[in-house]
């Protein structure tokens, strides 16, 4: 699978900004996928997961209400809808598909990153 990722920007604190990032292979509905960010500096860290399906969900504490992750399957993209936008949410942010059992922090494929950059 490979993934790429788009739909970073600069915004200011507060605004609203949506990443998508598409997957090649015809795999993609049956694997979990999920966003995670790095700033500069700091470890990567999990932002947001869903199942296959959509159908669920799980969020990072620092982003619980604010982001949103969905999919389109039929598309074979997964979105990250981010909301109330702070500068501590500026990272690099990266897709990622396929979680590696048992547990859902480590994936298999990842994107090449898109950046995010929120200015106070």
């Amino acid at each position: 699978v490979q993934l790429q990722a788009f739909g970073g920007g600069l915004v200011q604190a507060g605004d609203s900004l949506k990443l998508s990032c598409t997957a090649s292979g015809r795999t993609f509905s049956n694997y979990r996928a999920a966003w995670f960010r790095q700033a500069p500096g700091n470890e990567r860290e999990f932002v947001a997961t869903i199942t296959s399906g959509g159908g669920s969900t799980y969020y990072a504490d620092s982003v619980k209400g604010r982001f949103t992750i969905s999919r389109d399957n039929a598309e074979n993209t997964v979105h990250l809808q981010m909301n109330s936008l702070k500068p501590e949410d500026t990272a690099v942010y990266f897709c990622a598909v396929r979680a590696k059992p048992p547990g859902i922090f480590e994936y298999d494929f990842w994107g090449q990153g898109t950046k995010v950059t929120v200015s106070s």
